[in-house]
């Protein structure tokens, strides 16, 4: 369906990609991986034929179709969402006149005998075919179907397109891609801005479908469910596996180990090749010998060992001023967009030093919050925003804030002040920006380089109070890591936006749940709410919120009883207590299962030593394995007996 040949892809002095040669076929679908600025991004973009490569070519035959939906895009805002939705079926729309035109001119024209009125009948024939496969008769059914299935409600389709937050609006641009049912379907991230009940929905869509799919994203789990074939980028060269993700990760580690042994006997035997140059090589009767070694040598080809991404960000906030005891007071504060109400009534104080989550599902209001307390936008009632505050602000969008025309250097050296322009270079370093990656333009940055940067640019912010919305959108797992080490020692106070659970865990003390138009505080970890939920993940929380809401709650009487404080307050130490023991034997159980893994890995090797013959009455061999037999059997009785 697309075929591959020979690609190269240079941005510097070292190509991005060399000599890459792989075929998308039909139904396949695929998953693009490698390290952050391995290319995935790059590589997706010269399949959609948005971007040239220095080398190669790219082929896709004439009557294939191709859909891409990038990280980054410009959202249009002049629309309903059923209107802008609508737009996918352009391609439709004129197919649709185009019958229709061939149908008039085979009614108007009267020499049905020529050959030329024959081919105008197979000509109207072929494409009016093609325009009953499209199923363009129910687009509406299909459209409302699409919407519903990716989170939107039938009360949405006549809203405005700028009431939406900028993940609802990723979410119509998505549809508007599924709608449009190319034969290969690019997808750079989609579930960035997705729920959990929407990803389902995805997986399911993209598995019953009959198109071709290539995919970048960090959702372990959406990979393996949707994709039966693994292309990993890596050492400039692109690697088919043709299995899922799990079975990649595998695959993968074995083939680096046996890269590293070949590597090493290849080491050893360039060493042993020149050592025997330099010690004959003034000798006449091993002439031969020496010019036949420098030969061999000169034929060698160095065997590269496939990269593992080992770089980590390091990631600093600067000491911060003071600020007021209360950085926000929210008093009876309301958003409206026309007749849709977003929040109502919200009450919260957060105090300096708080680190606190926002969740609930996207468009119920946590970015439409946010954006009130930076006095982006009106609202009803009292906000608050306390004494010497600085705010630094990390917008889901942040890639879209960046000047594409400038370099990685020239976009910090623009923000950089006094002494710590000197130290640039070293903080780019920091950030896997180093050498040549500095001088890249913001325009070829993955989505994932675009995150760091933006970071790059908070970070040279004297700031004390972060507000960061959906941070980890584009970040690995280890960046997600160093991200959370850094804001934990922060020493100002901070408002996450996330759906990301362990992101959130040992980072928060304190749960805002947006839903059903209210706000609701939850004192405590991320894990503390979950257990008020008695919910496993975020989005089951909320839902579990969201059905208990079935009608206004009346305001307590005088005579109402009052539920006792002293017994809330027992009820949570509880709670607090047993998720500490919970959390204590999953720490154990991690523990024991690393030493069940080596002991059986050892065992295993133990096995292949002893059979062979010269090994039969290895008494020392012998030993060391009954001994690891007992100890396997000791940890694994652990093990089963640890309960919750």
């Amino acid at each position: 369906m697309i075929s591959v040949e020979g690609l190269k892809v240079e941005f510097g002095v070292k190509p991005l990609f060399k000599d890459v040669s792989f075929v998308v076929n039909d139904r396949d679908r695929i998953a693009l991986v490698g390290k952050n600025g391995a290319g995935k991004s790059t590589m997706l973009k010269i399949l959609a034929g948005i971007q040239t490569p220095t080398e190669g070519t790219v082929s896709v035959p004439n009557d294939t179709t191709v859909g891409y939906l990038p990280q980054v895009m410009v959202l249009q805002d002049d629309t309903t969402l059923r209107e802008e939705t609508k737009k996918a079926f352009a391609d439709i729309d004129k197919m649709r006149e185009k019958v229709e035109r061939l149908q008039r001119e085979m009614e108007t024209r009267t020499d049905y005998e020529s050959d030329e009125y024959m081919q105008l009948v197979e000509k109207f024939t072929l494409e009016h075919e093609r325009f009953l496969m499209m199923n363009a008769e129910s687009r509406e059914a299909e459209m409302e179907r699409t919407l519903t299935g990716l989170g939107f409600k039938r009360t949405d389709f006549d809203r405005p397109t700028a009431e939406f937050s900028g993940g609802w609006r990723m979410r119509i641009e998505l549809a508007k891609l599924l709608l449009r049912h190319n034969d290969v379907i690019l997808l750079d991230e989609p579930t960035n801005h997705l729920d959990i009940e929407s990803i389902q929905w995805l997986e399911q869509f993209l598995a019953q479908s009959s198109q071709a799919v290539v995919l970048v994203s960090h959702d372990r789990a959406f990979i393996n469910n949707v994709t039966n074939r693994t292309l990993e980028i890596s050492c400039s060269h692109v690697i088919d596996y043709k299995v899922k993700y799990d079975e990649y990760v595998v695959l993968r580690k074995e083939r680096r180990e046996q890269q590293l042994r070949a590597y090493e006997n290849q080491k050893k035997e360039i060493a042993d090749t020149k050592a025997f140059i330099e010690r004959f090589r003034y000798q006449a009767t091993k002439a031969v010998q020496v010019q036949q070694r420098i030969r061999q040598l000169e034929k060698i080809v160095p065997i590269e060992v496939d990269e593992v991404d080992t770089s980590a960000l390091r990631l600093k906030f600067p000491p911060c001023l003071r600020s007021g005891d209360y950085p926000v007071i929210c008093d009876e504060v309301s958003k409206n967009y026309g007749e849709h109400n977003v929040f109502h009534n919200v009450n919260l104080t957060i105090k300096r030093g708080e680190k606190v989550a926002f969740v609930g599902k996207n468009g119920e209001g946590k970015s439409t919050l946010v954006k009130c307390i930076m006095g982006e936008i009106p609202f009803d009632g009292n906000l608050k925003i306390g004494h010497n505050i600085q705010i630094g602000y990390f917008a889901q969008n942040q890639a879209q804030l960046l000047d594409e025309t400038l370099t990685v250097f020239q976009t910090i050296d623009n923000v950089a002040r006094g002494e710590i322009r000197l130290r640039i270079n070293d903080i780019l370093g920091a950030f896997m920006f180093g050498g040549e990656a500095s001088e890249k333009y913001v325009k070829f940055l993955s989505g994932g380089e675009r995150s760091r940067l933006a970071m790059i640019r908070l970070l040279l912010e004297p700031v004390n109070f972060l507000i960061l919305d959906e941070p980890t959108n584009h970040l690995d797992m280890t960046s997600k890591d160093v991200l959370k080490d850094a804001i934990k020692s922060f020493d100002g106070t901070v408002i996450v936006v996330s759906h990301d659970r362990e992101f959130l865990d040992g980072l928060v003390d304190k749960v805002y749940e947006f839903g059903g138009g209210t706000v609701r505080e939850h004192l405590g970890g991320i894990y503390d709410y979950l257990l008020t939920k008695n919910a496993s993940t975020i989005n089951e929380a909320i839902g579990a919120s969201q059905q208990k809401v079935t009608s206004p709650t009346p305001p307590p009487t005088a005579n109402a009883p009052q539920p006792s404080l002293s017994t809330a307050a027992d009820d949570w130490a509880a709670r607090k207590a047993e998720q500490k023991r919970i959390n204590k034997i999953n720490k154990r159980r991690k523990e024991l299962e690393e030493k069940i893994e080596k002991q059986e890995a050892r065992k295993a090797e133990l096995d292949d030593m002893l059979m062979k013959p010269e090994n039969a009455a290895n008494m020392k061999l012998v030993n060391e394995y009954t001994d690891i037999q007992a100890e396997l059997e000791k940890l694994e009785e652990e093990y089963f007996s640890l309960e919750e």
